[in-house]
C-alpha cells in the first residue's frame, strides 16, 4: 500500500437529513415491490411486508420505551434551570401565548380550506365506511386526565378481538409531565436533599439522551420500514377515495409551514432558511416516526442550535410536545368537521365555525395521552354536534394524514420558543446565523 492510499482522508459522512431522505425513497421501493408481488392490507405470509411491519413498528416500540422517562427527566430538569431566569414566570406566559396565536391561524386556514375546497362534497367516501371510533374525547376525559393515575404515568388499554383480548400498557405523556413538573417544583423547596435529586436527574437526562441518540441511529432504516410498510397496508386505491381531503389538509399543512411560520420568522427579523435549516432533522423524525413525543429530543437540540437558551428551551421543547400542535389540533380537525359535514349534508351555523376555533385554541393538550389526532377530531365533532360515525371515513387513512400533521407540530413546538426568546432579548442571534452542526444529538 502507498502512502498516498495510506493517508487518504475518510470520506464525509452523509448527514442524517441525507440519510432520512434516502430510506423514504427506499421505503417507497420496497413497499411498491411488495405490492407488485402480491401483499396486501393485513398480509401476515408475505415475507417482504412481514419484514417491513415488523421492523418498523420495533423502531417505533424502541422509540417509545425511551422517550417517556427523557420527557421526564427533561422537564424536572428544566424546572430547575428556570429559576436562573429572571423573567421565568413572563417567558411560560408569551410561550402559552404564541401557542395560541399560531393555533388560531392554523384553525383560520384550516376552515377556509374546506369552505372553498369543499371535499365533503366531492368525495369518493363510501357511507357504509363510517364506524363510532373506539376511543372519544371530551373535555371531561381531558380535565380527568390531567390527574396522574400514578406516579409513572402509567395508562392501559384493553382490545378485545372476537373471541381473545389483549391488554397495552403505554405512558400518557401529559400525565408525565404533570409529574415533572410536581417533582421538580417539590425539589427546588427541599433544600439540600432537592438539590442533590436535580443534580442527579441533570445526570440522568445527559445518560438517556445518549441512549437515544442510539435509537436515532437507527432512523433510516426504520423511516424505510414505516414508508414501505404504509404503501402495502394503505396504497393509492384507499387515498384515491379520499384524495381530496387529503390534498386540502396538505394544502393547509403546507400554508401553515411554509408561509405562517416563514412569515412570523421574517416579522421577527429571523432567516426562515437558517431555521428550517436546523429543524429540518427533527422534521424529519416526526414524519416517519408520527410521534411528537419521539421527535422531542431533536426538536430540543434544535431549538439550543437556533439561539434558544438551554434553560428556556429544556422547560418550552418538552410542554410544547404535548399541548402545541397546530397540525393535529388545529388544521385538521378544521378541515375534517368542515368534511364530515358536507358528507352528511349538515349546514354549519356561524357559531359552530367560532366552537371549531375555540375548542382548536384551547384542546390542543387533549391530543396529548393518546397518539393520533382522533381525540381532538372527536372532541371537536361532539361540541359541535356531528355525527362521530363520521370518523370512521378517514381513519383508513390516518397513518398517511398523521405524518404532515405530525411534521407540522413539531416544527411549531422548533419555532414558538425561538420566537419567544427572539422577543425577549435572550435568543443568541450569532449561533442562530451561524452553521449547522449536524447530529447534534447522535455523534
Amino acid at each position: 500500500m502507498n502512502q498516498t492510499t495510506a493517508h487518504r482522508p475518510a470520506p464525509k459522512r452523509r448527514g442524517f437529513a441525507f440519510q432520512i431522505v434516502a430510506a423514504i425513497a427506499v421505503g417507497l421501493a420496497l413497499g411498491l415491490l411488495a405490492r407488485a408481488t402480491g401483499a396486501h392490507p393485513g398480509d401476515k405470509s408475505h415475507p417482504l411486508a412481514m419484514a417491513l411491519s415488523l421492523v418498523g413498528s420495533s423502531f417505533i416500540t424502541l422509540l417509545r420505551a425511551t422517550v417517556a422517562p427523557l420527557v421526564f427527566a427533561a422537564i424536572v430538569a428544566s424546572v430547575a434551570r428556570l429559576g436562573e431566569l429572571n423573567n421565568a414566570a413572563r417567558l411560560a406566559a408569551q410561550t402559552f401565548l404564541w401557542f395560541a396565536i399560531t393555533a388560531l391561524i392554523a384553525v383560520s386556514i384550516g376552515i377556509i380550506l374546506g369552505l372553498t375546497l369543499q371535499p365533503g362534497l366531492h368525495s369518493g367516501a363510501i357511507a357504509a365506511d363510517a364506524a363510532q371510533p373506539h376511543t372519544v374525547g371530551s373535555w371531561l376525559d381531558f380535565i380527568k386526565g390531567l390527574i396522574p393515575a400514578n406516579i409513572l404515568g402509567l395508562a392501559a388499554s384493553t382490545k378485545l378481538d372476537g373471541t381473545s383480548a389483549s391488554t397495552a400498557v403505554d405512558f400518557n405523556i401529559l400525565q408525565v409531565v404533570v409529574i415533572a413538573l410536581a417533582i421538580g417544583s417539590a425539589a427546588l423547596h427541599s433544600g439540600e436533599a432537592g438539590q442533590r435529586f436535580l443534580g442527579w436527574t441533570s445526570d440522568l437526562l445527559v445518560v438517556l439522551r445518549k441512549l437515544l441518540g442510539w435509537v436515532i441511529r437507527l432512523a433510516p432504516i426504520g423511516t424505510a420500514a414505516l414508508i414501505g410498510n404504509a404503501v402495502v397496508q394503505y396504497g393509492w386505491d384507499t387515498l384515491s377515495r379520499l384524495g381530496l381531503f387529503a390534498g386540502a389538509l396538505y394544502i393547509g399543512l403546507a400554508l401553515v409551514v411554509g408561509v405562517v411560520y416563514p412569515g412570523l420568522l421574517a416579522l421577527h427579523g429571523l432567516s426562515p432558511r437558517r431555521f428550517y435549516a436546523k429543524a429540518w432533522p427533527a422534521m424529519q423524525l416526526a414524519f416517519v416516526s408520527r410521534s411528537s413525543a419521539a421527535a422531542l429530543p431533536l426538536a430540543e437540540v434544535a431549538a439550543e442550535e437556533l439561539g434558544v437558551p438551554r434553560a428556556y428551551a429544556s422547560f418550552a421543547v418538552p410542554i410544547a410536545s404535548t399541548t402545541k400542535m397546530d397540525g393535529c389540533a388545529a388544521v385538521y380537525p378544521a378541515v375534517a368537521a368542515i368534511f364530515i359535514a358536507q358528507f352528511y349534508g349538515i349546514t354549519l351555523a356561524p357559531l359552530q365555525y367560532g366552537l371549531i376555533v375555540a375548542v382548536s385554541v384551547l384542546g390542543s393538550a387533549a391530543t396529548a395521552g393518546v397518539t393520533g389526532a382522533v381525540v381532538m377530531l372527536t372532541l371537536t365533532l361532539s361540541t359541535l354536534g356531528l355525527p362521530l360515525e363520521g370518523v370512521g371515513l378517514l381513519l383508513a387513512i390516518d397513518p398517511i394524514l398523521d405524518m404532515g400533521r405530525t411534521a407540522v407540530n413539531v416544527t411549531g413546538q422548533i419555532l414558538i420558543p425561538t420566537i419567544v426568546a427572539r422577543r425577549e432579548g435572550l435568543l443568541d442571534e450569532a449561533r442562530y446565523n451561524g452553521q449547522q452542526l449536524e447530529d447534534a444529538l447522535i455523534a
